[in-house]
């Protein structure tokens, strides 16, 4: 822009001038500090000439939704449902000893899973899950009430018909071993009866067969009834079943193969007494007389 003579520049956000001098005297003088002037209260009041505008994204997403774990042994694995904000960055996983305690992170995803490898047999964890963004907003943790018990595990175990091979037949999970099925640790054994194949438990036992299943994880908490009445179930290969021992605690199998002499299965062992419901024991600690409730 031209005044006169004299040229004034913009560069930008900061501003400049160039005096072309034709003329001597006081008024040229006069007319260069008016412009020094006009230049000082501009660069003062922050004339924003070309200056960018800046959002600052303060708000953080929502809390994730939709928690699930799966135990599994010395691992609990966790879900939930993806958040849809769209500068989502991951998630982080937190964990505490109790539901109203201090919680600590653990790890972050990017994705809506993650693995807990550090989860320790028998020790609870209550979980929680937050979402932050690109800017680093994180939401609250997750309302979801969500705990897990990692549990010992097994494969492809075997017992045999306790007709033929009573000191094979039995199994318990406590001992993680193969017992006599009249022993005092036994859990359950197995028996053919005339071709027929059951799963047996003493009276102070008990078991339900949840039906078929893929595999031993589709069974991830013991029922509240539906306890077998006449503590045994007919052993069919493909199908889970849960098993509440004499001691309180609670344990699955699933069965792979069956054969005349012999039963294989999968199997999992709560090791937290008493982890899906109470059951009162006649005497802490010790177990009565083995009694049968089956007719055979």
């Amino acid at each position: 822009m031209i005044l006169g003579n004299i040229r004034i520049k913009f560069y930008g956000t900061s501003f400049g001038f160039t005096i072309i001098v034709n003329k001597r005297g006081d008024e040229m003088k006069n007319l260069i500090n008016l412009f020094a002037a006009i230049i000082l209260l501009l660069q003062i009041t922050g004339c924003d000439v070309n200056e960018p505008e800046y959002v600052v994204d303060n708000i953080p997403p929502k809390p994730p939704t939709g928690i699930q774990v799966l135990n599994g042994d010395n691992r609990v694995d966790l879900y939930w449902n993806e958040n849809r904000e769209p500068d989502l960055a991951g998630y982080n996983i937190y964990y505490s000893d109790a539901y109203d305690g201090k919680y600590y992170i653990i790890g972050s995803s990017p994705h809506s899973s993650f693995i807990d490898y550090d989860a320790v047999n028998g020790e609870k964890y209550f979980y929680a899950i937050t979402a932050y963004d690109y800017n680093g907003n994180e939401s609250d943790l997750s309302f979801d009430v969500v705990y897990s018990t990692a549990r010992p595990e097994g494969y492809n175990q075997a017992i045999f018909n306790y007709r033929q091979f009573p000191n094979n037949s039995g199994y318990s999970f406590a001992l993680y071993s193969v017992v006599a099925y009249d022993s005092l640790d036994a859990d359950f054994f197995f028996e053919n009866y005339q071709g027929t194949f059951y799963l047996d438990v003493w009276s102070d036992t008990d078991i339900q067969d949840m039906g078929p299943t893929n595999d031993i994880y589709d069974i991830p908490f013991a029922p509240n009834s539906g306890w077998s009445p006449t503590k045994d179930a007919a052993a069919i290969a493909g199908h889970t079943y849960v098993i509440w021992t004499w001691n309180n605690h609670y344990a699955k199998i699933r069965i792979s193969q069956i054969t005349s002499e012999r039963v294989v299965f999968d199997w999992a062992y709560q090791l937290v007494e008493g982890e899906r419901q109470l059951k009162p024991l006649p005497t802490p600690g010790v177990r009565k007389p083995l009694q049968k409730d089956w007719k055979r």
